[in-house]
């Protein structure tokens, strides 16, 4: 068929759709790309924080040499890792093996769509929001899980094995953690669990039962990403690199940019469910204060408060050492989900009664 022919049916088959259709199609487009350009200036954003806190955790000075104070390090590393040789092992199952890491990114991807950031910057406003964030995810564990068994390789799929039943585990936690959130907003839409919280936050308005939430939804998030010390299925001590031992280059910076949009992600949706999201902090009966919080714009709200849920991690990952199998699924059967559905019924109880402060009007 020749290239006139092509862009004949090309013309033809953009006629015959409505309007409607294409500037839908358009929009889906411009949202991609322009959280895909987002996940790279944040990845390479958070990879130079990461460098940055660590070194000062261990009284040192970091990247110093590309750009003032290094702040170009990541830029290069990222270029290195672009034109980097891309090796296939030569007994995997090609097709999986190159699969897997795009399937690891399509789901911090999606999940990076409904992210509230300001009133104004949520690619998609879902009623069903916390759902559609606890379902998406999931598909990272399946792009590990790829990963590891077509690598052809043991120690990347015991790492893979390992990966699988620590999310799969932790995700339950989490996803009490966040019914709590829900049956105190009455919504499972992000933007109105936002609107919920005008008077205030819900990790002290809800008492101690905000607090208990907010502590379980980090733990098992950082589980569910793997962030030390829940870092088994990357225990270099034992498994050299885990699931991504045999991928070198561009599909290895996709997982390790994975990792890091993905504790952003934990550390925006911490932000949404419990600190007010882009909300100011107020003071009731404090109007002059109030008032000083409000010249700062909601995205820059919840720009400092995703910040500081990030540094958290940051902290936890130099602080604490990396936790043995069995302590891993003992901290999440025996103590988590216990505390959990505790929590969880008191939460239901405190909706029931009016049992927090200042009920939504």
């Amino acid at each position: 068929m020749s290239s006139w022919e092509v862009k004949t049916i090309a013309q033809r088959a953009a006629e015959a759709m409505p309007e409607s259709v294409l500037a839908g199609a358009g929009y889906v487009l411009l949202a991609v790309g322009f959280a895909a350009a987002f996940m790279a200036l944040m990845g390479m954003a958070l990879i130079y924080a990461e460098r940055k806190v660590a070194a000062h955790f261990q009284c040192r000075l970091g990247p110093m040499r590309v750009g003032p104070h290094g702040i170009f390090q990541t830029v290069a590393d990222t270029i290195k890792l672009l034109f980097k040789e891309d090796i296939v092992p030569s007994q995997s199952d090609k097709l999986l093996h190159l699969f897997a890491p795009y399937l690891s990114m399509m789901a911090t991807l999606l999940a990076l769509l409904v992210l509230p950031m300001s009133p104004v910057v949520q690619i998609a406003d879902m009623n069903i929001g916390v759902l559609y964030v606890t379902a998406v995810t999931g598909f990272g564990v399946l792009g590990v899980l790829l990963a590891g068994w077509s690598s052809n390789n043991k120690w990347s799929l015991l790492g893979a094995m390992r990966a699988g039943a620590q999310i799969i585990s932790y995700e339950v936690s989490a996803t009490m953690a966040l019914l709590v959130v829900v049956m105190f907003s009455g919504s499972m839409q992000l933007s109105k669990i936002v609107e919920s919280q005008a008077e205030g936050w819900w990790i002290w308005r809800a008492p101690v039962i905000g607090l208990v939430s907010f502590v379980i939804f980090l733990i098992a998030s950082l589980a569910e990403i793997s962030r030390t010390p829940f870092d088994l299925p990357e225990g270099e001590s034992e498994l050299t690199a885990g699931f991504h031992t045999e991928y070198s280059g561009l599909r290895f910076a996709m997982f390790f940019l994975a990792e890091f949009i993905n504790m952003f992600i934990v550390a925006g949706m911490a932000a949404t469910l419990f600190l007010g999201g882009w909300m100011p902090f107020h003071i009731g009966g404090f109007d002059t204060f109030n008032s000083v919080m409000d010249l700062l714009p909601p995205g820059a709200w919840f720009s400092l408060k995703s910040g500081l849920v990030v540094f958290l991690i940051m902290w936890f990952r130099w602080t604490f050492p990396r936790l043995r199998v069995d302590q891993l699924m003992k901290l999440e059967w025996k103590i988590l989900l216990p505390i959990g559905f505790v929590n969880l019924f008191a939460a239901a109880a405190s909706v029931v009664f009016g049992w927090y402060f200042f009920p939504i009007r």
